[in-house]
């Protein structure tokens, strides 16, 4: 291929579609006038972290690979054109500046254009910014304007520790001014009234929950007849827990197919699943249904008595099967022994879950201790339900 003369200075170089050589092409096309050479950045002073729009927070030191990665990232117009090296410029730690050093490639006139920019460098202006952990951490706690009071009358702390897991895990927390432990439940403290609602429908949603809610006038101003509020909800989790065994009262009973009445829980969401251990039918006895008729459960299952099984045979319920649980249960006939009388005592206990028993037979564990939260003697308990048959 023969050489011809570039256009503009004369020097021989190889045809190509704007007929000049690479120095000439370089002075008049700037191909980097559509990438914007100042951005502004957030950093967090208290936790040393840099926003990632929207609202993601990363942590990066300086000059490594992934804050490297940040600021190319901020760069508007890269898009346009082909990145071949990138790097930082120093800069004084105090200056809050971040310079960037890029070598990009783009093709002009058909021609491939290789400017190293050396005279162009990208700053980044690093701007002050208290992310939303920092500044919760060192809000006023007394600053606060809705509080939830969260309680549950039982012995145990299991439904917050499940709690604590849910809101962790969907982030219900982050509104939250302050978080107290108070006997029985939590108090958390929000800084708007919205916040607080806001909580309050999440817990409906993974707990049978009622609550009522107060306001108290903290000022007023005449002239503009502004009210300013402190809100309170009270809000209650029903005393009612996985793997409690609870005596429905017959009305409930009834509403839900006359199931049980002795019944274990087997599931509590927003809705208490019930499963009746002679047909292994299931309901879901929502929360609003549960606090018009509330009842408080038998026994908790810190409070069972370990056995262990002998012998184990599935059976065919009288009462036509089981549904509405999915079929992970399956009604069986077991021989038990109790574990604190092995080796000292061979007599063992068979469990035939045969309709018509009466609950004096199959509570005999239940009244050696003293069931109920309430102080009710385990006697009066089953004096209290003494002629009821199951099934």
């Amino acid at each position: 291929m023969s050489a011809l003369s570039c256009c503009l200075c004369g020097v021989s170089i190889l045809p190509n579609a704007a007929s000049m050589c690479v120095n000439c092409l370089q002075g008049q096309e700037d191909i980097t006038r559509d990438i914007k050479k100042q951005i502004h950045i957030s950093w967090c002073k208290g936790c040393q972290r840099y926003l990632q729009p929207p609202n993601h927070w990363m942590h990066a030191e300086p000059e490594s690979r992934e804050l490297l990665t940040f600021c190319i990232k901020r760069v508007t117009g890269l898009n346009k054109v082909k990145l071949v090296d990138a790097g930082f410029i120093w800069t004084e730690p105090h200056s809050m500046r971040l310079k960037t050093k890029l070598t990009i490639q783009k093709e002009v006139h058909g021609a491939i254009l290789q400017q190293v920019l050396v005279a162009f460098v990208v700053e980044y202006v690093v701007e002050r910014h208290m992310c939303t952990a920092c500044n919760r951490q060192n809000a006023n706690p007394n600053s606060w304007i809705a509080c939830v009071q969260l309680r549950q009358h039982v012995t145990h702390k299991r439904t917050f520790f499940y709690l604590e897991q849910l809101i962790l895990k969907h982030g219900a927390d982050e509104n939250c001014v302050n978080i107290k432990n108070i006997h029985n439940g939590v108090d958390f403290y929000f800084g708007s009234r919205a916040h607080a609602c806001k909580f309050i429908d999440f817990l409906q949603s993974v707990v049978p929950l009622r609550y009522r809610h107060d306001k108290q006038l903290v000022s007023h101003t005449i002239h503009t007849s502004e009210y300013n509020y402190k809100y309170t909800f009270s809000a209650e989790i029903a005393p009612i827990c996985k793997d409690d065994l609870v005596c429905l009262p017959a009305k409930t009973a009834l509403g839900l197919g006359n199931l049980g009445p002795v019944v274990l829980v087997t599931r509590v969401t927003s809705a208490i699943t019930l499963t009746d251990p002679q047909t292994m039918r299931s309901a879901s006895l929502e929360a609003g249904q549960y606090w018009r008729a509330p009842f408080r459960p038998l026994m908790h299952a810190r409070q069972a008595v370990e056995f262990v099984v002998l012998d184990c045979e599935p059976v065919q319920s009288s009462h036509g099967g089981g549904y509405n649980h999915g079929g992970r249960w399956q009604l069986a006939e077991a021989t038990v022994a109790k574990a604190a009388d092995l080796g000292a005592n061979d007599k063992d206990e068979e469990d035939d879950d045969v309709p018509g028993i009466p609950l004096e037979e199959l509570l005999e564990d239940l009244v050696a201790m003293q069931i109920g939260e309430d102080g009710t003697q385990g006697d009066e308990l089953l004096d209290d339900i003494s002629g009821m048959q199951l099934g």
